[in-house]
């Protein structure tokens, strides 16, 4: 690979190595150490996995002015800062029932006051077996945010998700009724 390839080489490449087992982080490493093209290797690396091009290139317009903070030689530190910045994250299109779901998810996060950013990147690709069974088992924080409206909504969003079939049916069964039991308790008081 040499400074000035063209685009469609870089996401060739890019593909070979993901397929191979290297995840974007390596990629764009090994991918900008031998170009000195960072823009062209976070390009082809957001294309290769799947990212459509206009958010390609959004994102890369977000993280450009990162790149004058490194030098050559240090591709790894900045393809690190990259992925954790999910630069790379191919956000699902839910159709309207999971959408749905993941909505009621949202709900009971904002009541409960938030939760870790790193569920943001489940949220993002629709994990939402994930994300309910984190909620159920979790809770909500004493004191912090709506418990009733927490539950409602991790409650209906269970529900949702029992209907279906996967392979986390009893799993998910089995937070359904924590959810419940917890709107239950809070209704007796």
């Amino acid at each position: 690979m040499k400074a000035g390839e063209g685009e469609d080489a870089l996401v060739l490449a890019a593909r070979e190595r993901l397929a191979a087992g290297q995840d974007e982080e390596e990629v764009v490493a090994q991918l900008a150490a031998r170009t000195g093209e960072w823009h062209a290797c976070v390009l082809a690396v957001c294309l290769a996995v799947g990212v459509p091009r206009t958010d390609a290139e959004a994102r890369l317009r977000h993280v450009e002015r990162c790149f004058a903070e490194f030098e050559p030689g240090e591709e790894e530190l900045l393809s690190s800062l990259l992925v954790m910045g999910d630069t790379f994250i191919v956000d699902a299109v839910l159709d309207e029932h999971d959408e749905h779901i993941r909505g009621l998810l949202e709900t009971a996060a904002g009541v409960r006051g938030g939760f870790p950013g790193g569920l943001i990147t489940w949220f993002r690709t629709g994990e939402l077996t994930k994300l309910f069974l984190y909620f159920a088992r979790v809770g909500i924080r004493a004191g912090r945010g709506s418990p009733p409206d927490f539950w409602a909504a991790l409650t209906a969003a269970g529900e949702l998700l029992a209907a279906e079939d996967g392979p986390d049916q009893a799993e998910v069964r089995a937070g359904l009724e924590r959810c419940r039991g917890q709107g239950a308790a809070l209704g007796a008081k």
